[in-house]
């Protein structure tokens, strides 16, 4: 009826279209099942199964199997796409209603939708072991039950597309194509279409084109839910790190200060390293206030706390812990290296310029140092830090003391002016 060379375009033709729609449902259907088990969701799960039964149906129909069992040729293999055909519809059916959630779909809608998929999938197995008595009968239940079943579907898509699923949009666009063609083949004879492919072809197409829509449309859709996961995760830490910066100077609060260096005790403490903590009170603050201003107070405590965060690293924390008092918490520094370091902080603070907002006046601190030899936590630490921090003051401000003597002796004993 034809030339050999069209007979081996069409043959072709056919083999090629053939080979990549199975090719694309293999693909989709492998990633979808690794979809679900990654995401933990039901639909990716069902649309791979459903992938998979379409593979199975395509190698049938396209003779594949008869490479390797040749006696399934004629009705066996008619018989057994006509099964895999009503499971694959019953697949698609739960893939799409399970992909949307519960509240967006009306409950009846969603289970007579699932019940109507899953009776055309029992319906075909008897339909399908039928070899005479009221076959065509059958068949034109069958169609009125699927065009029923895609009615039920697109239902359900646009109800939950209206009600701004995502999912919904996603499957709507990959519903669209393999609905025209199932419902057109009900109407329309297209079995001389497509070298001979008709109908069968034009749903495995259909059937390709579906797997490769949602499977962009998942990746899609994860990636955004990653996008945004993370961009919640970075918005917590930095609130959380917000919450632990004091907002004037840009140091850790009292808050972020005790849980780092609450950490740096017990670091130090397991390493047998020493430790030392330092109180920072600028003299006479209330006085640059009520001369000058707060603003200009607010000023000498940004210029103080830019010149003590250059020490700032992994053995040395910094703090704003309230008001005019800093706190510097030190590791690994051995008493002689500790008072030259305070003393050395001193002299640093003072040297500040702080012309632009309190011409002419010199502003020092109190520095009161304890170590941590001698002390169990920080708590500890940070007492005796403030009673050599006061003793600071009381001697005349601007210098530094030590107080390096065990806890519970007397604290006139235990302060040493660092010479």
């Amino acid at each position: 009826l034809m030339t050999r060379d069209d007979s081996s375009l069409q043959s072709t033709a056919l083999a090629v279209t053939i080979g990549a729609a199975l090719t694309l449902l293999v693909i989709g259907g492998v990633y979808n099942a690794f979809f679900a088990l990654a995401a933990r969701r039901q639909f990716p799960a069902w649309l791979s199964a459903w992938a998979a039964c379409m593979v199975v149906w395509g190698a049938i129909w396209g003779q594949l199997n008869l490479f390797v069992l040749p006696g399934m040729a004629g009705v066996m293999s008619a018989q057994i796409c006509t099964a895999l055909a009503c499971l694959a519809v019953t697949l698609a059916t739960v893939s799409a209603v399970t992909a949307l959630d519960d509240g967006l779909v009306p409950q009846r809608l969603r289970m007579g939708t699932l019940a109507l998929g899953g009776a055309i999938g029992l319906f075909g197995i008897p339909l399908a072991l039928m070899r005479s008595g009221p076959i065509v009968a059958l068949a034109d239940i069958l169609g009125i039950m699927i065009l029923a079943d895609l009615l039920a579907v697109a239902v359900a898509l646009g109800i939950a597309w209206r009600r701004g699923s995502r999912e919904a949009r996603s499957f709507a666009g990959a519903w669209s194509l393999p609905m025209l063609v199932l419902a057109s083949t009900e109407f329309i004879d297209t079995d001389h279409w497509l070298w001979g492919g008709g109908s069968y072809l034009l749903v495995l197409c259909a059937a390709a084109w579906q797997t490769l829509w949602i499977s962009v449309a998942v990746s899609l859709g994860y990636s955004r839910l990653r996008v945004e996961r993370d961009m919640a995760l970075s918005a917590e830490a930095q609130a959380h790190e917000l919450a632990r910066r004091d907002p004037l100077t840009g140091l850790r609060n009292r808050r972020g200060f005790i849980e780092t260096v609450s950490a740096m005790f017990e670091q130090a403490r397991a390493e047998d390293k020493p430790v030392a903590l330092l109180l920072i009170d600028v003299d006479l603050f209330k006085r640059i206030n009520d001369v000058h201003g707060h603003d200009a107070g607010d000023s000498v405590l940004a210029n103080i706390a830019s010149r003590i965060i250059q020490w700032e690293d992994a053995s040395c924390a910094v703090a704003r812990i309230g008001g005019e008092e800093f706190a510097m918490m030190v590791s690994g520094l051995p008493r002689p290296a500790l008072a030259r370091f305070a003393d050395t902080v001193r002299k640093e603070i003072a040297a500040c310029d702080h012309s632009s907002a309190i011409f002419g006046v010199h502003v020092t601190v109190s520095i009161g140092v304890a170590e941590g030899a001698q002390v169990d936590d920080f708590r500890s630490l940070y007492r005796l830090a403030d009673e050599a921090l006061y003793s600071a003051k009381r001697r005349g401000r601007d210098r530094v003391e030590i107080n390096s003597a065990a806890v519970g002796a007397d604290t006139d004993h235990r302060v040493a002016e660092l010479v």
